[in-house]
C-alpha cells in the first residue's frame, strides 16, 4: 500500500478522502455513534482515537474496532482506520478488564526495575494484549525527560531525569510494541519535562529552556527513538518563549515541526499533533485557523478529541486553507505518503477485520500474570530504613494495632475500584455520584487496609486524611497504635499530603522522646505514585516507593511490609545517585534453619551457586551438600539461618554458626547468597541474625570467620583476585578486622599410589628426636586432648574427639619424647568413609579414593617444628596411600608459612583463606549495619 499503484492514486485524487487520511478523531460513547460513523463515511476519517470512555473491557473494545474497520471499509476506504490507544500502564490505562487486560507497573516502575529486558517485556506483553483487540496504534512510549520533577503533570509517566537512561527505557517500549505488531508514536515533543506554568488555565505550559539545553538533555530520548525507527511522533501544544525562540504553540509551529523535528533531527515518520481541542489553544487560535497551521507547520495528522462540532470545523479549516491557496495538494500528498506508510507497517484489511479478540487473551493470560506480578515485585523501592522497621515483624507483636492514612485523591483512570464504583452509580446505587471521583481513589487504598489485615492477627485502623490536616482522631488513633503507614500521592503537587506527614512524625517522635523511650514511634512513608515526595527529606526515615497505586502495586507492597520478599527497585534517574550515600541496606525475613522443610531447598541453593560460577564461592563448595553443615554433635551448638521465599520455598541465602565452648568461640561457618540476588543486602541480614544469635551464647569470649569444622570455608575465601578485594570489604564494613587477619589454607597431594618419599626424608625424620606411633579409640583419649590443649584453636578437641570416637576409620599419628614418652606432636588421619570425611567436602570433589590429615599440633616447646610437622605428614602419606588412596587433602595449614618442605613432598595449594577474629565486645558496640 505505500508504493500506490495507478487506481489508489486516482482514488488519492479525491480530495475529501486525502483529507480523511490527516486526521485522528475520537468521540463520545462505547458504540458506534452517529457523528464517528458520519465521520468515517462521510468525511473519510482515517484514524480514530479511543480512550477510557469508549471501552468497558476487551471483548467490547473487540467489537467496538471491529464494527469501526467494517464501517470504513463499507464505506470504501481503500486503507483501515489507525485505531489509537494510550495504553501507559501505571495509573493510565485506556482499556481495563480485569479478567483479561493485566496492570503492569508504569513507566517510572519499570525503570526502578533497573531491567531494559524487563521493560521491552512489559511492553510486548501490554500490546499484544491491545493489539488482540484490534488496534494496531500505541499512543507511546512516553520520551520526556523530568528536567523540572517537581512542578509538572506527567508525574511516573516517564521514566525519569536522565535524559541516557529515558532514551534506553523508550527505545526497549519501542521495541516491544514493534515486535507485537503496533506502530509506534513518541511524545511528547519537545518535551513535558520542563514545562512552566506561569499564569491562568488559559495560559499555555511553556519551555523556557533554550534549543541549545534541549539538545543536550530533553531531545536526547526523541533523537535515538527516531534512529531506531520510530513511526509516528506527537508534537505538543505548550508554548516556547527563550533567547530566539517564541513560540505560541509547538505544535503549530514551523520552527518546531518542520526547522527542528524534521531537518534537525531527521524524523521522516508520521507527524501528530497536540489535541487541537485543548481550551487554551483553541480559545486562542479557534480550530478551524489551527488545523491550517498545524498543516503548514509540518503536522501529517491533525488530532481533536471529542467534539463533533469542532471536528467539522477543523475539516471545513482545511478546505478553506485549499481553497484560498494556503495549503498545497502536494504538500498534503507528502504527509498522505507518510500516514500510508505507517498503515502498511501495522495492518491490512485482512488483520483489521479478523481481530484474534477474547481467545488469544485467555491463552497469553498466565504468563501475562505471572510478568505482571514480576514487574511490580522487581519495581517497588525501599529508598531508607534507617531503624529497620521493614518487614513489620521487626517491630510489631502479632496482637499490635498497626494504623494506616491514606489521603483521599482522584480515581486512577483504569482501577478495578473506580470501575466498580461507576457501574455502582449507574445501577442506582445509594452512593452519591458527585462523590465517584473522590471515593473510587479511596476505595483502592480501602483494599490496601483489608490486604493488611488479612495477614496480621492484631487490627488494621484505616482512615483518610485530606487538606484538614491532622485531626482529634488522627492523634487518637496514632496514640493506639504501635506503628503508622502514612500513604502520599504526588505530595508535591498536593501539599497538604506533606503537611499531614511531616505533622503525624513529630507527633510520633515527640510522643517518645516525652516517654524517654529509645526510639521514636515507628512510621512508614509509603509514596504511591510520585517517588519524589520524600526522596530527598531524610527526616522520614522509612521510605517506600510504589509508583502507582493500582490494585496489583498495593499487592507487592503488603508482600514487601511482611517480609514475602525485599523490594530490589532503585529510583530511577540521578536521583538515586544522591541517594547511594544514605540509602539504607534492606532487611530481609531472616529463619531460622529448619532441616525438614529447607535441606532441599538448601541442596538446590548450593548447586546455584556452583553453577553460578560465583568467584569466590563456587570451588569451596564443591562437594558440598546441607548435610555438610549439619555437625548433629551435642557438644557444639549450632544454629544456622535462611532468608527464602515462603511461598516457592527457595533459599535465597544461607548462613551457618557454630559455638566452640572449649574456647568460648562463636562460628560464621559460611555465608552464601544466590548469585541472581546478590547486592539485595541479603548476606546483610543474615549476619546480623547470626552475630545478634551468637552473642546470646554463655561464656562468649571470640568470633571467627570460618570454621575448622566442617572444614568448607577456613576463613574468608581470599584465592579469587579481585573477588578477594570485595569480601575483604564486605566484612570490613560489618566490623571485621580483616588487616589483623591470618593466612591460612587447605593442599592436596594428587598421583599418592604412584608418589614416593623425597630422597633424604627417611632420614631427616630420624634427626627429629621424636618416636612416632598410630593409635585408634578413645582409650587413647587423655594423653591426646591433654596435648592439643596447647593450642587455643577454635575446633581443634571436636576434631580430635570425632576421629577418637571413630576408630575404623580414624586415626592418630603420635610423636613423643624417647625420654619420657610425652606427647611433643599429633596429627588426625581419616578416610572417605569417616564422620569427619562428610564435613570436608573438597574429599568428595577429588572424584578419587582419598584420606586426609588435619589438625597437627607441635608442642611449642619442640625446637625443630618444621621438621616435626613434614614426618607426621610423611607417615600420615604413607598411611593414606598404604590404604589404597590415590589423593591426600591436608587441612587448615598457616598460609604465611614455609610451604617447600610440603611442596617437595607432593602438596600443592587448594585453597586460600584469610581467618579473621575479633573479641565478642567489639561485635556489642558495632553500630547498626
Amino acid at each position: 500500500m505505500g508504493s500506490h499503484d495507478a487506481k489508489l492514486d486516482a482514488i488519492w485524487d479525491d480530495t475529501d478522502r486525502l483529507l480523511g487520511q490527516l486526521f485522528m478523531m475520537g468521540f463520545e460513547g462505547t458504540t458506534v455513534t452517529p457523528q464517528i460513523r458520519k465521520l468515517i463515511q462521510e468525511h473519510h476519517l482515517g484514524s480514530i482515537l479511543l480512550t477510557a470512555k469508549n471501552l468497558k473491557s476487551a471483548e467490547q473494545t473487540t467489537q467496538l474496532v471491529l464494527e469501526l474497520q467494517q464501517c470504513a471499509r463499507d464505506a470504501g476506504h481503500p486503507v483501515p482506520l489507525a485505531i489509537g490507544l494510550d495504553q501507559e500502564n501505571g495509573g493510565v490505562n485506556s482499556l481495563f478488564d480485569e479478567i483479561y487486560i493485566r496492570q503492569y507497573p508504569s513507566a517510572m516502575g519499570l525503570a526502578a526495575t533497573g531491567s531494559r529486558e524487563l521493560a521491552y517485556e512489559v511492553a510486548k506483553a501490554t500490546a499484544e494484549e491491545i493489539a488482540t483487540c484490534g488496534i494496531n496504534l500505541m499512543m507511546g512510549p512516553c520520551l520526556d525527560v523530568l528536567t523540572n520533577a517537581r512542578n509538572q503533570p506527567l508525574g511516573v509517566r516517564t521514566t525519569g531525569d536522565d535524559p541516557q537512561e529515558v532514551s534506553s527505557y523508550g527505545v526497549a517500549f519501542m521495541r516491544g510494541y514493534k515486535e507485537a505488531g503496533l506502530a509506534t508514536m513518541g511524545k511528547h515533543f519537545p518535551s513535558y519535562g520542563s514545562l512552566e506554568f506561569l499564569g491562568s488555565a488559559l495560559d499555555v505550559p511553556t519551555i523556557t529552556e533554550s534549543l541549545e539545553s534541549l539538545s543536550l538533555n530533553a531531545l536526547v530520548p526523541f533523537r535515538n527513538a527516531i534512529k531506531e525507527g520510530l513511526d509516528a511522533m506527537m508534537v505538543g501544544g505548550c508554548a516556547m518563549s527563550s533567547a530566539g525562540l517564541n513560540v505560541m504553540h509547538a505544535c503549530l509551529s514551523e520552527q518546531v515541526v518542520n526547522d527542528l523535528l524534521r531537518n534537525d533531527l531527521h524524523f521522516n515518520g508520521v507527524v501528530i499533533s497536540d489535541c487541537l481541542e485543548m481550551e487554551a489553544l483553541s480559545h486562542n487560535i479557534g480550530v478551524g485557523g489551527g488545523t491550517v497551521m498545524a498543516i503548514n507547520a509540518g503536522c501529517d495528522i491533525v488530532l481533536l478529541c471529542r467534539s463533533f462540532t469542532h471536528q467539522q470545523e477543523a475539516i471545513s479549516g482545511l478546505k478553506l486553507g485549499i481553497e484560498n491557496g494556503m495549503i498545497s495538494k502536494d504538500r498534503l500528498a507528502v504527509s498522505l505518503q507518510r500516514v500510508l506508510d505507517m498503515k502498511a507497517k501495522c495492518t491490512t484489511w485482512e488483520k483489521a477485520m479478523n481481530p484474534l479478540g477474547i481467545t488469544a487473551l485467555s491463552k497469553l493470560q498466565p504468563s501475562h500474570t505471572t510478568l505482571s506480578t514480576r514487574a511490580y515485585n522487581s519495581s517497588i523501592t525501599v529508598v531508607r530504613d534507617k531503624h529497620r522497621l521493614l518487614p513489620l515483624s521487626n517491630i510489631m507483636e502479632p496482637e499490635d494495632e498497626l494504623l494506616l492514612l491514606t489521603p483521599l485523591v482522584k480515581p486512577l483512570v483504569a482501577s478495578a475500584a473506580s470501575r466498580a464504583l461507576s457501574e455502582q452509580v449507574t445501577s442506582g446505587s445509594p452512593e452519591p455520584a458527585i462523590s465517584a471521583s473522590v471515593m473510587s481513589g479511596e476505595r483502592v487504598f480501602r483494599e490496601l487496609g483489608r490486604s493488611l489485615a488479612r495477614q496480621r492477627s492484631g487490627r488494621v485502623l484505616h482512615t483518610s486524611y485530606t487538606a484538614n490536616g491532622v485531626r482529634p482522631q488522627h492523634e487518637n488513633l496514632i496514640n493506639r497504635a504501635s506503628a503508622i503507614i502514612i500513604v502520599t500521592a504526588d505530595a508535591n503537587r498536593n501539599l497538604y499530603q506533606h503537611g499531614f506527614t511531616k505533622h503525624v512524625s513529630m507527633i510520633c517522635n515527640m510522643q517518645y522522646s516525652a516517654s524517654g523511650d529509645k526510639r521514636e514511634k515507628p512510621v512508614i512513608v509509603v509514596a504511591a505514585s510520585s517517588p519524589y515526595d520524600f526522596a530527598m527529606d531524610q527526616t522520614i526515615g522509612t521510605y517506600i516507593c510504589t509508583y502507582d497505586f493500582t490494585e496489583t502495586a498495593l499487592n507487592s507492597l503488603v508482600k514487601v511490609l511482611y517480609g514475602e520478599f525485599a523490594p530490589a527497585g532503585a529510583l530511577p534517574g540521578t536521583i538515586s545517585q544522591s541517594q547511594k550515600l544514605s540509602q539504607s541496606k534492606q532487611h530481609w525475613l531472616v529463619e531460622a534453619f529448619n532441616e525438614e522443610r529447607d535441606s532441599h531447598a538448601l541442596d538446590a541453593l548450593i548447586r546455584t551457586v556452583i553453577e553460578g560460577n560465583t568467584p569466590g564461592l563456587h570451588s569451596e563448595l564443591a562437594g558440598t551438600s546441607s548435610s555438610s553443615l549439619l555437625l548433629r554433635n551435642a557438644d557444639i551448638p549450632e544454629a544456622h539461618f535462611v532468608v527464602r521465599n515462603s511461598s516457592t520455598l527457595a533459599l535465597y541465602g544461607f548462613c551457618s554458626t557454630y559455638y566452640f565452648k572449649a574456647t568460648g568461640t562463636g562460628v560464621i561457618g559460611a555465608v552464601f547468597v544466590d548469585p541472581g540476588r546478590r547486592k539485595l543486602s541479603i548476606g546483610h541480614s543474615l549476619h546480623n541474625r547470626a552475630i545478634r544469635t551468637l552473642l546470646q551464647r554463655e561464656g562468649i569470649k571470640r568470633f571467627q570467620l570460618g570454621s575448622r569444622l566442617p572444614s568448607i570455608y577456613l576463613g574468608i575465601p581470599t584465592g579469587h583476585g579481585g573477588e578477594r578485594k570485595r569480601l575483604r570489604s564486605w566484612f570490613a564494613n560489618l566490623g571485621w578486622n580483616t588487616a589483623l587477619s591470618r593466612a591460612v589454607c587447605s593442599m592436596v597431594a594428587r598421583n599418592l599410589l604412584t608418589w614416593t618419599p623425597p630422597a633424604g626424608m627417611a632420614k631427616s625424620l630420624q634427626s627429629a628426636g621424636a618416636d612416632f606411633d598410630l593409635v585408634y579409640g578413645w582409650e587413647y583419649a587423655g594423653p591426646v586432648l591433654d596435648h592439643i590443649r596447647t593450642n587455643n584453636r577454635q575446633g581443634l578437641a571436636e576434631v580430635y574427639k570425632m576421629a577418637l570416637a571413630d576408630p575404623s576409620a580414624c586415626g592418630i599419628i603420635r610423636a613423643k619424647r624417647p625420654e619420657d614418652g610425652a606427647l611433643v606432636g599429633t596429627v588426625v588421619l581419616y578416610n572417605m568413609h569417616s564422620q569427619l570425611a562428610e564435613f570436608v567436602p573438597g574429599m568428595k570433589d577429588l572424584g578419587e579414593m582419598a584420606g586426609g590429615i588435619s589438625s597437627p599440633v607441635i608442642s611449642p616447646s619442640v625446637g625443630e617444628y618444621s621438621t616435626l610437622l613434614q614426618g607426621l605428614i610423611l607417615l600420615g602419606m604413607r598411611q593414606i596411600k598404604q590404604q589404597g588412596c590415590n589423593a591426600c587433602i591436608l587441612d587448615y595449614m598457616d598460609g604465611d608459612g614455609n610451604f617447600d618442605g610440603l611442596s617437595t613432598m607432593g602438596f600443592t595449594t587448594l585453597h586460600n583463606f584469610e581467618e579473621v577474629s575479633c573479641d565478642a565486645a567489639t561485635m556489642t558496640m558495632l553500630p547498626p549495619s
